[in-house]
Formats: structure tokens, C-alpha cells, sequence
């Protein structure tokens, strides 16, 4: 691995060098070095060591009635640490033409934490008023230009969409207004289903995830809204051996508002949708009926509602607070076996996050106060799924960062 990174590293700069006053086109390289000190006040369901915070976990009495998931944590990682390169080119088709590689230590999984994870890799074409996206970056429904600036790496998730995808993506623009519409596919954010965390549902489903935004920005202010459609195909056969197609539809909507009102900024969103584990959000689907001959599975998808503010203030010393709720709506139907998907008997979530941070240069130090509740029950079948006899716990996150920018 450390000898691809290397032999990447000197190809591209290779190609910056190539650049000449005539034809402006190479690759320019910019990034951070970055460690967290992290402290929680119980054990969490995360990601890389606890890096990635998603919620806390739920009560796990022992045979004295003590909770074993009660238990603090600490740790120091530098696994955020990015390297971006942006390309620019030649036109093409008549275009403009860019792209950006964007990579960073924090693996594809656990067992791969410090490895070199492609984030972004795309090509883009800009003509008058069209833009070409190929490759993969953000989904649209973690809207870029109004992200939560949270210290902590999960930017505002489960409350807010977040994921990346290989995708084709065009966007058109009149005016203040611009439309976005994408096809896309998944890679390290994936689907839940009977054989865990996957992009094979999406695969065999033989149709990608659809997108449709619409954004409105002025001086300042930007509106926006936008639908997602997905379907995924949980099996290709039951288990006797019988081929199905029986498939589950979701479809989902965002609408989000960012004021600048200087010297504050606002920003809230609100996501209401179906199946959305595959953002890093609650919900999934479960299964509605079982055929008792067949073994064929029919699906219900889960919603959830999610809603998040932020507002800051300053720019050498930054004051901040974020704040975030979601709640499980239940399937859409009464469940008759299994779930897939993220925090199934989870019925609500709520966050609250102050943070400072000081600029000095080309240095950063960040500190944030994280609380997250999380309502655990149990999920009724039922009653579509809906969690009941729900219990709160509770964790504290005591985050500090230190950033070096080149």
C-alpha cells in the first residue's frame, strides 16, 4: 500500500509540474493533518475505534443489574488526515473540463482502519449554464453547500443524510436557480438485507438510485428541496431454492434552508423518507408477509423523520451550536418476520453540540461538547414496527482537534 501511495504521489506530481503558462492544466495538491482527542461518557455504536459517532449503545445489564455498556472511553487517532488533488485540463466536448481525486487514512472497514480510502474521484464538464459529473462524490442529499461544520467526523449524521456514490449527476442552471438530477449506484455506503451491509440489492434491483434537487441561492440565501427513488432486490431466491424478484421500493424528500446574516449563519434541514440506512440514518425495511408454500418474502419499507439547525458566528474564533432530532416512524405495513437496516428498535434520537474554534494561519484547534440521547425499545410487529416501551441512554462527547492545512 505505502508503495502504490508513493508511485501515485510522484505520478501526480509529475503532472504538476507539467504545467505551462500556455496551457494551464495539471494537478494542484492541498489537504490536512488532523487528530482527535475523543472522550465518551459510555460505550457508542461507531465506526474505526469510535471515530465515526453514529449514537450511544443501548443498556446491557449484567447478572447484578449493572449496565456493561456504561463504561467510558478515550482515544487519539489521526485517521482523518486527507490528501485532495484537483486537475485541471483542456475543453473537451466543448466543455470546460476538472476533476479531484480525494483520498485519507480511515479504511473501508474496522479491519482496515489507516488504509488509504479513495473518498472522491471524479471528471466534470462545465459548459454555459450545464454541468457533467462523472464518478463518485457526495450523494445529493448531503447538500454541500450547507453541510453542518461539526467537529466531529460524522458532519451531522443520523440526522442528516450522509453518504458517497459513484453516480452520473447533471445540473442545469438559469439564473439563481439551478436543477440537479443523478443516477447513481453504491460502494462504501450500502444497503442492509438478509446478507448484511451490501451493494449487491442495489446491483440486482438493475436500476440505479434517482435523484431530483432544485436549489434557489441569493446573496446569501439558498433554498432548496429534492426527492430520491430507490429500489433494492433483498434476494434472488428463497431459502428453498425458488427464484424471486419481489423487490422494495422507498422514496424519500430533503428541503433545507441556509441564511447568511452576517455576522451569523443559519442553516436547518428537514428529511423525511424510506429506508435510509444506507445514509448512516435510522430506518430500513422489514419483512411484511412470508408465502408458508414458497418461503417468497414481500417488504415494508421504515421512515424517518429527521430534522437539524445550526447556527455560527465569527471566523478567527468560531462559536457554534448544532442541534438534531429523528424519530423511527414504523413500516408501512404490520411486519411478519425480519428487519434490515440501522437502529431498528431505536425510536428517537436527539443531539446537541456547542463547539469553538481558533484559527491562526494555516493552523486549527477545535473543541465540541456532543450529547446524543437515543430512545431504545422494542419494535412491535404488530404495530408496523413501531417502537415501543422506550428507554433513554445517553452519551457525552468531549471532542478537541488540532488541523494543519497545506
Amino acid at each position: 500500500m505505502k508503495r502504490i501511495f508513493t508511485l501515485l504521489f510522484f505520478l501526480f506530481s509529475l503532472l504538476s509540474y507539467a504545467q505551462t503558462e500556455k496551457q494551464n492544466f495539471g494537478i494542484s495538491f492541498s489537504g490536512f493533518v488532523k487528530t482527535d482527542f475523543i472522550y465518551d461518557s459510555r460505550q457508542t455504536v461507531s465506526l474505526r475505534e469510535g471515530h465515526f459517532f453514529l449514537y450511544p449503545q443501548s443498556e446491557n445489564l449484567d447478572i447484578n443489574g449493572k449496565d456493561i455498556n456504561a463504561k467510558s472511553n478515550f482515544n487519539i487517532l489521526s485517521i482523518q488526515t486527507r490528501l485532495l488533488g484537483r486537475i485541471s485540463g483542456p475543453e473537451a466536448f466543448g466543455a470546460k473540463t476538472s476533476g479531484q481525486i480525494e483520498a485519507e487514512f480511515f479504511g473501508t472497514t474496522d479491519g482496515d482502519i489507516n488504509g488509504f480510502r479513495l473518498r472522491h474521484a471524479f471528471v466534470k464538464f462545465d459548459w454555459d449554464k450545464a454541468s457533467l459529473l462523472v464518478g463518485q462524490t457526495w450523494h445529493p442529499m448531503f447538500v454541500v453547500e450547507m453541510f453542518p461544520g461539526v467537529v466531529s467526523f460524522n458532519t451531522g449524521a443520523p440526522f442528516q443524510p450522509f453518504s458517497r456514490n459513484p453516480q452520473i449527476r447533471l445540473t442545469y442552471t438559469i439564473d439563481d436557480v439551478k436543477f440537479v438530477l443523478a443516477a447513481l449506484s453504491q460502494r462504501d455506503f450500502q444497503s442492509n438485507g438478509p446478507d448484511g451491509f451490501s451493494s449487491s440489492y442495489l446491483r440486482n434491483a438493475a436500476f440505479p438510485n434517482i435523484h431530483a434537487q432544485v436549489q434557489y441561492s441569493n446573496q446569501g440565501y439558498l433554498f432548496g428541496a429534492g426527492i430520491d427513488y430507490k429500489t433494492l432486490l433483498p434476494r434472488l431466491a428463497t431459502p428453498k431454492k425458488i427464484v424471486t424478484d419481489n423487490s422494495i421500493s422507498s422514496l424519500s424528500a430533503i428541503g433545507y434552508v441556509k441564511l447568511n446574516l452576517a455576522p451569523v449563519t443559519i442553516k436547518t434541514e428537514v428529511v423525511y423518507g424510506n429506508n435510509l440506512a444506507d445514509h448512516l440514518m435510522l430506518g430500513g425495511y422489514a419483512v411484511k408477509s412470508i408465502n408458508p408454500v414458497t418461503l417468497e418474502e414481500e417488504y415494508s419499507p421504515i421512515s424517518v423523520f429527521s430534522i437539524w439547525g445550526e447556527i455560527s458566528t465569527g471566523k478567527e474564533i468560531e462559536f457554534a451550536i448544532f442541534s438534531g432530532y429523528s424519530k423511527n416512524m414504523g413500516a408501512s405495513d404490520n411486519i411478519a418476520g425480519s428487519y434490515f437496516g440501522r437502529g431498528i428498535n431505536i425510536e428517537n434520537l436527539f443531539r446537541i453540540s456547542p463547539r469553538v474554534q481558533i484559527n491562526s494561519g494555516q493552523a486549527r484547534i477545535s473543541t465540541e461538547l456532543e450529547y446524543t440521547s437515543a430512545g431504545y425499545g422494542t419494535a412491535v410487529n404488530l404495530n408496523k414496527g413501531k417502537v415501543e416501551n422506550v428507554k433513554n441512554v445517553s452519551n457525552v462527547r468531549l471532542l478537541m482537534a488540532v488541523y494543519y492545512f497545506f
